[in-house]
This record gives structure tokens, C-alpha cells and sequence, in this order.
């Protein structure tokens, strides 16, 4: 089975692509991939350094706006997909897949044009504008929520979950308590706002530090590089509670969210992936600054069924997150039923979902 895989731009786009690739290896020893993507975006470092062949192509995203710069875009479509339609002929997929980001676009278009099999993976509950255009040529549309169905030819749609899920199924919660120094008979909150942190999650941790040594939880407070050290020299402010441990950024995410009770985070669809696949209770304070909004509908997707609360940032205060830490770990009840609701959300079989959908445009040819 040959397979070129692209995606690129945000993370986003690209760990669910190699958690896929991942899978595919792992059943069919066999599989050829080539990963296609921009040589300036993410995935040109972090693709080639899993050591999969890699390819790329000039091409950038359309302005929203009305801009000169598109008619460039336009030119680096059509060029990118010239580029594509040799780098196919060549190749011989059998199937081709997107998993988002504007590189998609003449990726897959060149390959449903040639006739391969191909799919586009959306992993929000909003889709971006290449998903949309690229789904009036593909053979399938994989999607992670069900709110995107209506965005989307209905007779392509297949719900497969984000691969991401899967990754986190075999994790290990011993170890991700040992890395923290944690206390297994207590319950544990993990507050992180990304990789690079969130100002304003910050900012309202600040607020409630003093009243967090009186909680019979503990805390896991992950900053954020960029605003590690700026956090500590306020904490010299404040006695540091022994129940709190503050890190600027977790390696071993997966098994530390094995080892916590409830997440307060972002809505990025890997992060919603991964705590519905291990049915952890959430709060979520989606991020404003997204194309469509999309983090707040992937976070109400949630909150709709029970699974999650949800805290818009420009209503967000350091004691009303601590009073919805406070209803969720103190209640038995209500912290059952969030996991509950969680756990029947998640899709941990998500990467095996997704390959059965490419393996089976190839079997059928189309």
C-alpha cells in the first residue's frame, strides 16, 4: 500500500497525520508513505525528523480579506499542483489524504483530478476553507465531530475520530504521577493553555494562588515556556503551596493526563480527542484568536453532552475557575457523570477508524 499524507501549518494538522502513519506501519508492515508539505511550515522539521520521506511545495494560505497577495496564491495553487501531478505520476499512490492546512489543497486536488482515492480528514467541528473546497472533489470526508456533517456532502462523510486518540490509550498514569511527585491518593487538576501557555489562564492562576493551599486537591500548573520564568518571579510573591507543582511544559503529556482527574484547557481538537478518549471531565477556555471560532464550537460540542464546562476567556476570573474546580472535585456525582459522558464521546480507535476508510478506497478502486 503506497500513501502520501499531507497536512501542515499548525500541529493541529500534522500529529494527527503521524499518528495515523504510525498506525498504518504498525498493521501493514509494507506501507509506503510520503509525507508532502511546505518546506517553511512545522512539518517540514518535525515530519523529517520521524524520519518519513518528506516532499514540498511552494504554496500559501488565501487572504480573507480582498489582497493582491491572492492572485500569488492563486498562481502557487495552480503551480503546486502541476508540481503534485508529477510527484504523483511518479509515486503511484494508492491513496491520497489530507489531514488540513492550505498545502492540502493542491495536494489532494491534484490527486482526485488524476483519479487516485483520496480523503480530507477535518479534525474541528468547524472546518477551514481548504476542507471545504477540497470535499467537492474527494472520495471521503473524515470527520471528529459530529457538528461538521452539515458542512460536507453527506453521502462522503464518515465519523472516524481524531488518530490522536489513539495514542493516548496505552498510556502510563504511574509514570506520569512519578514525573510530577504526585500524591496518588489525592485528586489532581491539570491547568495548561498550550505549548507556548495562555496569557489570561495565567493571569487568573495568579489571582487564586493563595486560596489553592487550602484545597484537598493538588494542582499541576504547566505555564507555558514563554511565560515560565515571568510566573515565577510573581510567585516569589506568595508562599508556593505544597499542593501545587508549576512546570513550563509537560514532555510525557499523555501519561500525565492518564494520571489526572480533570483538565482545564484550551479546545484544540487534539486536546478534546485525547481527554474524551481517556473520559476526563474538563473545563475549557476555548481560544478567541482562531480562524471560525472554532475552538469554542469544538469546546460546546462538549459541554452540550455533559462531557466538559466552558469558560469564555473574556468571562473568565481566577475564583470562577476555582469555583467549577471546586463543584467538579468535590462532587463524586458530578465527577462521574462528566467522565461518563466523556468516555462515551471519545473515539480511542480513531487511527484504525481512519485506516480502514483509506484501506477500503483502495480495495474498491475509487
Amino acid at each position: 500500500m503506497r500513501v502520501v499524507v499531507s497536512g501542515g501549518g499548525t500541529g493541529g494538522h500534522i500529529y494527527p497525520a503521524l499518528a495515523l502513519i504510525k498506525e498504518m506501519k504498525r498493521i501493514n508492515s509494507d506501507v509506503e508513505i510520503l509525507y508532502v508539505g511546505t518546506e517553511k511550515g512545522l512539518e517540514s522539521e518535525i515530519v523529517t525528523r520521524e524520519h518519513i520521506p518528506f516532499k514540498s511545495i511552494p504554496i500559501t494560505g488565501f487572504k480573507r480579506s480582498i489582497s493582491l497577495e491572492n492572485i500569488k496564491t492563486v498562481y502557487r495553487f495552480l503551480s503546486g499542483t502541476r508540481k503534485m501531478k508529477s510527484l504523483l505520476r511518479e509515486f503511484k499512490p494508492d491513496v491520497v489524504i489530507g489531514t488540513g492546512g492550505y498545502v492540502c489543497g493542491p495536494v489532494v486536488y491534484a490527486a482526485a483530478k488524476l483519479k487516485i482515492p483520496t480523503v480530507v480528514h477535518e479534525q474541528n467541528s468547524v472546518p477551514g476553507l481548504t476542507n471545504k473546497f477540497l470535499s467537492k472533489y474527494v472520495d471521503k470526508v473524515a470527520i471528529c465531530f459530529e457538528e461538521a456533517k452539515h458542512f460536507f456532502p453527506s453521502q462522503k462523510v464518515v465519523l472516524t475520530g481524531n488518530p490522536r486518540a489513539s495514542e493516548v490509550m496505552n498510556v502510563d498514569a504511574s509514570a506520569g504521577r512519578r514525573s510530577l511527585s504526585l500524591n496518588e491518593h489525592q485528586k489532581t487538576v491539570l491547568i495548561v493553555g498550550g505549548s507556548r501557555g495562555a496569557r489570561p489562564i495565567n493571569e487568573a492562576f495568579l489571582t487564586i494562588i493563595g486560596k489553592l493551599k487550602h484545597k484537598s486537591y493538588q494542582i499541576v500548573y504547566v505555564t507555558g515556556t514563554v511565560h515560565y520564568d515571568r510566573i515565577m518571579e510573581q510567585m516569589k510573591k506568595h508562599d508556593h503551596p505544597q499542593n501545587v507543582t508549576i512546570k513550563p511544559f509537560i514532555h510525557n503529556m499523555p501519561d500525565v493526563l492518564g494520571a489526572v482527574d480533570l483538565i482545564v484547557a484550551r479546545a484544540g481538537a487534539t486536546t478534546l480527542a485525547e481527554i474524551t478518549a481517556l473520559g476526563l471531565p474538563s473545563i475549557l477556555i476555548p481560544s478567541p484568536y482562531v480562524t471560525n471560532n472554532h475552538q469554542e464550537k469544538n469546546a460546546q460540542s462538549l459541554a452540550n453532552n455533559n462531557a466538559a464546562i466552558v469558560l469564555k476567556e473574556t468571562e473568565m476570573s481566577g475564583d470562577l475557575l476555582l469555583e467549577e474546580i471546586d463543584h467538579i472535585l468535590t462532587s463524586e456525582d458530578k465527577w462521574m457523570q462528566m467522565s461518563t459522558s466523556s468516555k462515551e464521546l471519545g473515539l480511542p480507535n480513531a487511527a484504525r477508524h481512519l485506516y480502514e476508510v483509506l484501506d477500503e478506497l483502495t480495495k474498491n478502486g475509487s
